[in-house]
């Protein structure tokens, strides 16, 4: 069988790690890397031996599939190009910059027949993927994602830019529609929102609190599920899971202690991009469904912008108050 031929469109910060990691994948090719900035293309491309094209639509005639790691800004534009031209498609998240054209693109993927998998790396993170079997509608979700501040993202609010991984999360294990969303959000530091907490309140009665911040002084990246007689602690960033499991019916708070079983599901040691571009490949191949589809990124978007939308709302209404 003929290797896959793959390639990167956008090798900054972020697609240079595509690059990287589609040179370590089985059946795999790296036939070329593109870049608005030709010398940063060439660079990536003499580190992994491949060629370099200034152009992206040069390099869509010399491969089956692309990722695309451009600003979300150029999402829409430059998908709609790989999709005509008849390419596999993974597209970083968010989808895109609004809801409209994220409906296009995984409009003309289906009518094309082209894969479309968006890049919800968190999915293919190890601790998550331990911790999933343990995840039964969960009651209560607590999301926090938070950096140090850095330029790159900062062209969209930290709703689409860090929060959208929880968002995504939180949808593939709550399969129920959004009934309410409070939201606030503020920016000290630049033009768009670099701080936001939203609840989330779905129709079968599980709430999410999700929370992400690009100004803090630390790093942490964790999510807290809360069932029915169970809960699940995700450390993404270790990576690490912690299991507390009530068996039993206890009759008191004495007894409580000792019915508690604790767990920590065994962790493979896996670069979560890797497991992403594998998966990636693997439907292509196989002719199967992407793990996160276009319209699991269009469900993340919607609920994204309605964050968006409410803390306008709240910011307009402090506006009044003042």
């Amino acid at each position: 069988m003929s290797k896959l031929r793959v390639g990167v469109i956008g090798v900054g910060s972020l697609g240079q790690h595509h690059a990287r990691n589609y040179t370590e994948i089985k059946d795999v090719v790296l036939s070329g890397v593109a870049d608005a900035d030709p010398a940063r293309a060439l660079e990536i491309a003499v580190r992994h031996k491949t060629q370099a094209f200034a152009d992206y639509r040069e390099l869509l005639r010399q491969v089956d599939a692309v990722s695309v790691a451009v600003p979300t800004s150029l999402h829409h534009a430059v998908a709609k190009d790989v999709i005509a031209a008849g390419k596999h498609l993974l597209l970083e998240k968010p989808i895109t910059s609004t809801i409209a054209q994220a409906r296009e693109i995984v409009d003309l993927a289906g009518r094309a027949k082209i894969k479309l998998q968006i890049g919800h790396i968190e999915r293919f993170n190890p601790a998550l993927r331990a911790a999933a079997p343990h995840i039964r509608d969960p009651r209560f979700i607590e999301c926090t994602r938070i950096a140090p501040y850095v330029t790159r993202g900062t062209d969209v609010p930290v709703v689409l830019d860090l929060m959208i991984h929880d968002i995504d999360i939180v949808l593939s294990f709550v399969r129920s529609p959004v009934e309410r969303i409070s939201a606030i959000g503020f920016n000290p530091v630049s033009d768009r929102e670099d701080i936001a907490n939203a609840r989330l309140e779905f129709a079968n009665g599980c709430v999410a609190n999700v929370t992400a911040s690009r100004i803090s002084v630390k790093k942490e990246r964790k999510v807290r599920f809360f069932q029915r007689n169970a809960y699940i602690n995700v450390d993404y960033m270790k990576p690490d899971v912690k299991v507390y499991t009530l068996k039993g019916d206890p009759k008191g708070v004495l007894d409580l202690a000792k019915m508690v079983e604790y767990a920590e599901p065994r962790i493979d040691k896996v670069e979560p991009l890797k497991a992403e571009l594998t998966a990636f490949v693997d439907c292509i191949l196989h002719d199967t469904e992407p793990l996160v589809t276009g319209d699991d990124g269009l469900r993340a978007l919607v609920v994204a912008e309605a964050i968006l939308e409410d803390i306008g709302r709240s910011k307009a209404r402090l506006d009044t108050a003042t």
